[in-house]
C-alpha cells in the first residue's frame, strides 16, 4: 500500500488514533488497569494464588437442573478459553516483543497474574446480577451496572462499547491477522483473502453460525492442544536456553539501557495491553460467558474465570514468546504480528511451521470472529428489541469490518482495537470498582462455609438484604 494511504500505518488515522491511545493509556487505563488489578488483590487477600487448588478442583463440579439447559461450570470456562485463546495468543504477543522488546513479556506475566483478581470480580458480579433467560441465565457488565449501580446510562454505554470493540474493532484484526498469514504460507493476496472471509463471515452471522460454531468447538481445542505441544517440544528441544532467555526477558523488562533510551514505558505498555487483550481481564467480555454457568455460590465461577487468565497468558502466550525469543528472530525489524510467529517456527521446525501457523490462526480467529459476533448480539439485545439493529450488526461484523481489517495495516487496526478496548475496560473497572465490597463480601461467605466443613458451599439471595431485590436468581 502506498505511504500515506488511510489504511496505511503512517496515513492520518493511524496516526490519529495512535495519538489518542498514548494520552488514553499513559495517563487513564494503564493507572487504572494496574491500581485495580493490585487493590483487588489485596482485598481478596490475593484469591489468585491462594485459591489455586480450589479453582482447579471445581473445574470437575458441574450442575444441571431438570428440564433446563444451564451450562456447568467447566462448559463456561471452556467457551471463555475458546474466545482468549487465538489471535492474542499468536499474533499479540509477537506485537508485544517487536514493538516492545522481550521485556514486554514479563509485563504480560504480571498483568496476568495480578488481573486475575479482577477477572474474578467481574465475574463473580455478572453471577450475582445474572438473570432468567428463555433457555439458560444471561448476564456480564451491562447487567451488574443496570441492576447494582442503577445506572441505565452506564449500562448501555458499556453495552454500546462492547459491541463497537468486539464486533467492529476486534473484528479487523482477526481479520488482519488471518490474510497476513495465509499471505506469508500460502501466497494468497490480501485482497482476495479479504473476499473470501467476507462471504465466510456474512454466511456464518447471517445463518450457518450454529453449523459453524460446532465445527470450530472441535476444532478449536485440537489446534490449541497441537500448538501447545509443539510449542512444549521446542521449548525441550532448547532446554539448555531457557535461564538465558528468562534472563533477557527481565533484564530487558528493568534494564538501564532500556530506561537510558527511553523504551521502558513502551516496553510495559505493550506487555500490559498486549496481555489484556489475550486475557480480557477487566475488559468485561468474560463474565458474559461466565454468567451463563450453573453453579451453587457466584464466586465459583469467578474462580474458575480466574484461572482461565492463568491458562491464557501464563501458558499458552509464553508459549508463543519462548518460540519467538528461542529463535531469535524478533531481532528482524521487518517482521511484526503473526509472520513473525511463523517466521520463529519456520526456524525451530521449517516451512511446516508456517502453514501450521496459518492453519491455526485461521481457525483460531474465524473462531473469534463468531464468538466476538456472539458478544455484540448480546449487547444489542440489551439495548433494544429492535431486530433492525441486528441485520446492521451482522453487516458491519461479516464484511465491513472484515474486509477493512484485509486491507489496513496491521498497526492501524490494533490502533484502533486498542482504543476500544481501552475505552470499554475503563467502563467496567469503574463499574467493579464501585460493586466490588459485594464481592468481597460473597467470598467472605464461600471460605466460611468451606471453612465450617461445607464442602460445596451455596449462596442464596436473603443472605445480601440490601440488594436482595435487585437479584432475579439464587431463590
Amino acid at each position: 500500500m502506498m505511504s500515506g494511504n488511510i489504511f496505511s500505518a503512517d496515513g492520518w488515522l493511524n496516526q490519529t488514533v495512535t495519538s489518542i491511545n498514548n494520552v488514553l493509556w499513559t495517563y487513564i487505563v494503564l493507572v487504572l488497569l494496574i491500581g485495580c488489578a493490585l487493590w483487588f488483590t489485596f482485598k481478596t487477600k490475593f484469591v489468585q494464588v491462594r485459591m489455586l487448588g480450589e479453582m482447579i478442583r471445581l473445574l470437575g463440579e458441574g450442575t444441571k437442573k431438570d428440564g433446563q439447559k444451564h451450562i456447568s461450570s467447566f462448559q463456561a470456562f471452556a467457551v471463555s478459553i475458546a474466545s482468549r485463546v487465538g489471535t492474542g495468543n499468536l499474533a499479540g504477543v509477537a506485537t508485544a516483543i517487536a514493538v516492545g522488546g522481550p521485556g514486554a513479556v514479563f509485563w504480560m506475566w504480571v498483568i496476568a497474574t495480578l488481573g486475575a483478581a479482577t477477572a474474578f470480580i467481574e465475574s463473580t458480579l455478572a453471577q450475582l446480577y445474572k438473570r432468567k433467560g428463555r433457555d439458560t441465565y444471561i448476564g456480564g457488565p451491562a447487567y451488574y451496572i443496570m441492576y447494582g449501580m442503577h445506572s441505565k446510562k452506564m449500562a448501555c454505554l458499556f453495552a454500546a462499547l462492547l459491541t463497537m470493540t468486539f464486533c467492529m474493532a476486534y473484528i479487523s484484526i482477526q481479520s488482519n491477522t488471518i490474510c497476513g498469514a495465509m499471505d506469508k504460507a500460502f501466497g494468497i493476496p490480501p485482497l482476495v483473502m479479504g473476499l473470501i472471509l467476507v462471504f465466510l463471515s456474512t454466511a456464518c452471522v447471517f445463518g450457518g453460525i450454529q453449523r459453524i460454531a460446532k465445527l470450530s468447538s472441535v476444532l478449536v481445542p485440537i489446534m490449541a492442544v497441537l500448538y501447545v505441544v509443539l510449542a512444549l517440544f521446542i521449548i525441550i528441544m532448547n532446554i539448555n536456553l531457557i535461564p538465558h532467555i528468562l534472563k533477557v526477558i527481565v533484564e530487558n523488562a528493568f534494564g538501564l539501557e532500556q530506561f537510558a533510551g527511553g523504551t521502558l514505558g513502551a516496553t510495559m505498555m505493550n506487555g500490559i495491553k498486549r496481555g489484556l487483550f489475550s486475557n480480557e481481564a477487566g475488559e468485561g467480555s468474560a463474565p458474559n460467558i461466565a454468567a451463563s454457568a450453573d453453579v451453587s455460590h457466584p464466586v465459583k465461577q469467578g474462580l474458575v474465570q480466574a484461572l482461565g487468565v492463568f491458562t491464557d497468558t501464563l501458558l499458552i502466550c509464553s508459549c508463543t514468546a519462548f518460540i519467538i525469543l528461542i529463535s531469535g528472530v524478533y531481532t528482524d525489524q521487518s517482521l511484526n504480528g503473526i509472520q513473525l510467529t511463523q517466521s520463529a517456527l519456520q526456524s525451530e521446525v521449517g516451512s511446516v511451521g508456517t502453514a501450521f501457523v496459518a492453519i491455526a490462526i485461521l481457525l483460531f480467529a474465524f473462531s473469534s470472529i463468531i464468538g466476538n459476533y456472539t458478544y455484540g448480539e448480546m449487547n444489542v439485545k440489551f439495548l433494544t428489541k429492535h431486530k433492525g439493529w441486528l441485520w446492521f450488526l451482522r453487516l458491519m461484523n461479516g464484511a465491513v469490518m472484515v474486509f477493512f481489517g484485509a486491507l489496513a495495516s496491521l498497526d492501524l487496526v490494533w490502533s484502533i482495537g486498542d482504543l476500544f478496548m481501552g475505552c470499554v475496560t475503563l467502563v467496567n473497572l469503574v463499574a467493579i470498582v464501585i460493586l466490588g465490597k459485594q464481592a468481597y463480601f460473597l467470598l467472605d461467605d464461600y471460605r466460611r462455609q468451606k471453612r465450617s466443613g461445607i464442602k460445596s458451599p451455596v449462596f442464596h439471595r436473603s443472605q445480601m438484604p440490601e440488594i436482595e431485590s435487585q437479584l432475579e436468581c439464587w431463590e
